[in-house]
């Protein structure tokens, strides 16, 4: 599938049903998020050159595409200082993978984790300086 293309589409036995990949964007980045150990999403090279060209693209960090009737979602997040960085890339995979499956009932490849940074988070009980 070309990049250029915003919809995936999926032959059904009444018509064609077209998702778009914006779509499948932001419920692959609700589910990353949802992961404990996950700070952030990171923007990417793609987003920010897609946001310079006016492409809005909601769930920055995260790109769509189809490999044959299967999707491939390519997702870079930022983990939390303290977390194992393979164990939430793993769960990051596994709930993207699900919930991307789930609500679209495509088939998924592949959910390729880029793991951009650490996030600090403050602890709320500390006094502020």
């Amino acid at each position: 599938m070309s990049e250029n293309r915003e919809y995936i589409s999926h032959p059904e036995e009444m018509g064609n049903i077209h998702i778009s990949e914006e779509v499948l964007a932001v419920i692959a980045a609700a589910a990353a998020l949802e992961v404990d150990g996950v700070g952030s999403l990171a923007a990417n090279l793609g987003s920010d050159i897609a946001e310079l060209l006016g492409k809005k693209n909601m769930a920055k960090g995260v790109r769509v595409s189809m490999d044959g009737d299967a999707v491939v979602v390519d997702i870079s997040i930022l983990v939390r200082y303290g977390s194992t960085v393979l164990d939430v890339a793993k769960q990051v995979q596994e709930a993207v993978a699900n919930s991307v499956e789930a609500t679209s009932g495509l088939e998924i490849k592949a959910v390729n984790v880029h793991v951009g940074g650490v996030t600090f988070e403050r602890d709320a009980r500390a006094p502020q300086q």
